[in-house]
């Protein structure tokens, strides 16, 4: 009898050292700031920059028959055609997306529409644009660009959707 008193105490010991372990084990690979008060180091902001917030709302004024989505994943809008490698081809659009698509009401796309902001001056992404550009075009999907100098107005987005839809 007593020997099995020593066995089953060896045993707690082993199972209660063992949850000890497994405790400091789970706490060092807990992310940092994972369960505390700590606060991320996010805050808000602006999805759309002032030239593109104007752009936006005139869009919605001159195209109120059509959905117009802003910020968007080329993920969301390009398919890899079957017989091609998904994550190979997925990889080169998976960063990159764009400023405007107008949508006709069943979501099929109508045109994609890039404001060409300070940003787009440099040599980077002057060459992501082409390497986006290739990409909209190999799936049949026009892209008008606009200069953030010469927003157009209500009227020239009509027309230009207009020719859009003629063709």
């Amino acid at each position: 009898m007593g020997s099995m008193i020593v066995v089953l105490i060896v045993g707690i010991a082993i199972l209660v050292l063992m949850a000890v372990v497994f405790a400091l084990v789970a706490r060092k690979t807990k992310p940092q700031g994972e369960g505390t008060a700590e606060l991320r180091p996010f805050s808000t902001k602006r999805p759309l920059s002032l030239p593109q917030q104007i752009l936006y709302f005139r869009l919605i004024e001159a195209l109120p028959e059509h959905i117009v989505l802003a910020q968007v994943q080329l993920s969301r809008l390009l398919d890899v055609q079957s017989g091609h490698s998904v994550q190979a081809w997925g990889n080169r659009i998976s960063r990159m997306g764009v400023d405007f698509v107008v949508c006709n009401k069943d979501s099929s796309i109508l045109a994609v529409i890039e404001l060409d902001e300070v940003s787009h001056l440099n040599e980077a992404q002057q060459e992501a644009d082409v390497k986006k550009n290739k990409a909209l075009a190999s799936a049949g999907v026009r892209v008008l660009r606009w200069q953030v100098e010469s927003l157009p107005d209500v009227a020239a987005i009509k027309s230009a959707l207009n020719e859009e839809v003629e063709q």
